[in-house]
């Protein structure tokens, strides 16, 4: 769905539509969200992460907005559990964690969501809105949902956490909060106008107030074979992570073969490395290793082998050398019965090689060079220098 920006005022909020930006002022007028929310309760300001309306944080609605592309700050909508990870603002040293706007909100809220009485009608709509730019504007955005502080499972200490970042050699606190986007594809705009009205609420959101349960909009994937494009990273930023490790590895890639196994114990911090074997004698293997399931009482542990392949990455549009069907091919017949494979790759799976994985039902995990950027990002590796640091080790 797609609302020029001529429509924005009356346009409906759709989850994944596209809002487009102007282009004819070049300046804040051109700004889409401002216009899109005009006339909807107050209102909201034209720039900023946090956009809140209302005159306090228990009032109105907030708007999350995220450009998705920053390194230090990785805000991530998990498209599979609906979790979305997003980062607070104060984003410089000299100032206290408490002292910028959105970050109070943020306080706020988490300490209404685990207060005894736990009053969560006072905590104001999370809408979640990214950068979505479009051929006549760089300012448009795309909608992703309606989102509640919190997921159920997490703790306290769990949902909002104070991370620590330094820049030109100072230290200072940031706050990275997860989010729960409720499963409703409509937001309705009267709502907004009054959000403390019953008759006007989504039952999605009536039912989080009262019973503090989530019912969480989770997509699976209907897309099994992905094409070079989608395991290559999008963004420059992205890229340039997977560059620097192939660069580090290139003339050595049997040393790749225990970063390969790191990055999938990133993935899963369970994940017990048994050997990262000799490439003399790995038999095809780089890597064994145990995934525990299960209470950690009585844990059952499925085995499984690794290989990891440094190849050169591929470009932006998915070109480039690829993991090929010989490849997989040796990684499937060295596994034993009751073992999952895991392949990782700083390049691609080429599409015949994919393709037999999935249609012969092969239990191998592909990990290729999108996955082992957005691992890194998530894991705060996410820019040149951290990254360097964590090589130097390998």
């Amino acid at each position: 769905m797609f609302f020029t920006f001529d429509e924005l005022q009356t346009a409906p909020l759709i989850v994944d539509a596209v809002y487009e930006g102007g282009w004819e002022s070049r300046n804040l007028a051109d700004e889409p969200l401002s216009k899109i929310f005009q006339g909807v309760g107050s209102g909201l300001g034209n720039s900023g992460g946090f956009r809140l309306s209302g005159k306090s944080s228990g009032s109105g609605y907030c708007v999350l907005y995220t450009t998705g592309n920053e390194p230090d700050w990785p805000d991530e909508l998990d498209l599979r559990t609906g979790i979305f990870t997003y980062y607070g603002d104060n984003r410089s040293a000299g100032r206290a964690i408490s002292s910028k706007k959105g970050n109070k909100i943020l306080e706020s809220s988490f300490a209404s969501l685990h207060a005894s009485e736990s009053p969560r009608q006072n905590i104001v709509p999370f809408l979640i809105f990214e950068k979505f730019p479009t051929e006549r504007s760089q300012r448009s955005v795309r909608f992703r949902g309606l989102a509640v502080p919190g997921f159920e499972g997490y703790t306290s200490n769990e949902d909002l956490v104070a991370i620590w970042r330094s820049k030109e050699g100072q230290r200072f606190q940031n706050y990275r909060a997860s989010f729960s986007v409720l499963d409703i594809g409509e937001v309705p705009r009267c709502w907004l106008a009054n959000p403390r009205e019953s008759d006007l609420m989504p039952s999605a959101w009536s039912d989080w107030v009262k019973t503090g349960r989530a019912k969480r909009l989770q997509a699976v994937p209907t897309l099994e074979i992905r094409k070079p494009s989608e395991q290559t990273p999008s963004s420059p930023e992205g890229r340039s992570l997977i560059q620097e490790i192939y660069n580090h590895f290139r003339d050595r890639p049997t040393d790749f073969e225990s970063f390969a196994a790191y990055i999938f114990q990133l993935m899963y911090p369970d994940v017990l490395i048994d050997e990262v074997t000799r490439a003399t004698v790995d038999g095809g293997r780089d890597a064994v290793g145990r995934l525990p399931i299960g209470p950690p009482s009585d844990p059952l542990y499925l085995d499984f082998s690794l290989e990891a392949k440094c190849y050169a990455p591929a470009s932006a549009d998915g070109h480039g050398n690829s993991v090929t069907v010989g490849d997989t091919k040796r990684l499937i017949s060295r596994l034993k019965h009751r073992q999952f494979g895991v392949l990782v790759t700083t390049s691609f799976v080429a599409q015949q090689a994919y393709k037999e994985i999935r249609e012969d039902g092969h239990p191998v995990i592909i990990v290729s060079g999108a996955d082992i950027a957005a691992v890194l990002k998530k894991a705060d590796f996410g820019d040149k220098n951290s990254l360097q640091k964590l090589l130097l080790s390998y």
